[in-house]
Parts: C-alpha cells; sequence; structure tokens
C-alpha cells in the first residue's frame, strides 16, 4: 500500500507554506529543522498546533512544512492555515470545528503600501506653522 499524504497550502502577510500531514508519531518538521528549533516562542507554537489539538490529531500525523516569505509570525500562521486546510483533506467533518475556531478563513490583512508625501503608509510629515 502506497504512503497516503495529504497536503495543504497556508498564507498569511507575505509568507507562503506548503504542509504535508503523513500518518506517524506527531514529529514536526519545518524547512528540514526542527519545530521548536524553527520557532522559538512558545506562545506562536501553540498558535502553530492548534488545528491539530482541536481535531485530537496530535499524535497521529507527521507535518513537514516548506515556508519562506515574511517574518517568523506571518510563517507560523501559513503553516497554521496550512495545517488546517490539509486536515479538511484528511476528514471533512472537522470544518464544523475549524470553522468555530475561526481557521479556515485565510486572514487578509497585510502590510499597507506606502503613499507618495508620506513617511509611511499613513504617517505625514511633521507639521510645523514656521
Amino acid at each position: 500500500m502506497a504512503n497516503v499524504q495529504y497536503y495543504g497550502t497556508g498564507r498569511r502577510k507575505s509568507s507562503i507554506a506548503r504542509v504535508r500531514l503523513v500518518p506517524g508519531k506527531g514529529q514536526i518538521t519545518i524547512n528540514n529543522r526542527g519545530f521548536v528549533d524553527y520557532i522559538p516562542s512558545g506562545a506562536t507554537r501553540l498558535d502553530v498546533l492548534q488545528p491539530l489539538t482541536l481535531t485530537g490529531t496530535e499524535s497521529n500525523y507527521d507535518v513537514i512544512v516548506n515556508v519562506y516569505g515574511g517574518g517568523i509570525s506571518g510563517q507560523a500562521g501559513a503553516i497554521r492555515h496550512g495545517i488546517t486546510r490539509a486536515l479538511l483533506e484528511v476528514n471533512p467533518e472537522y470544518r464544523s470545528v475549524l470553522k468555530k475556531a475561526g481557521l479556515i478563513t485565510r486572514d487578509p490583512r497585510s502590510k499597507e503600501r506606502k503613499k507618495y508625501g508620506l513617511k509611511a503608509a499613513r504617517r505625514a510629515p511633521q507639521f510645523s506653522k514656521r
């Protein structure tokens, strides 16, 4: 029997994560590095694991991730979104649980572009009367 794999692509800000779920013991590998090595913050790690925890599948699947673009926070959000999409491929009945937690919807917020005449997206130069 061929080894079954489930795929999901997650996006957040400017980060894109390609996630593979393979039946296993719960190992998480991100860009060929360990989970704890790649994401040092405990709170961010909990955020990434949220879809697996909600569905009760933490120890059922090994998670293999390729992620690029953005910073650690954006990449963590992309990984979480990718894991959610892969879990929906595993079992469509997880949809109601994941939907209630707000994990299925892609977070559309991203950096606003800088406008001309301003120092940043909305930051105007300091006003001086004289």
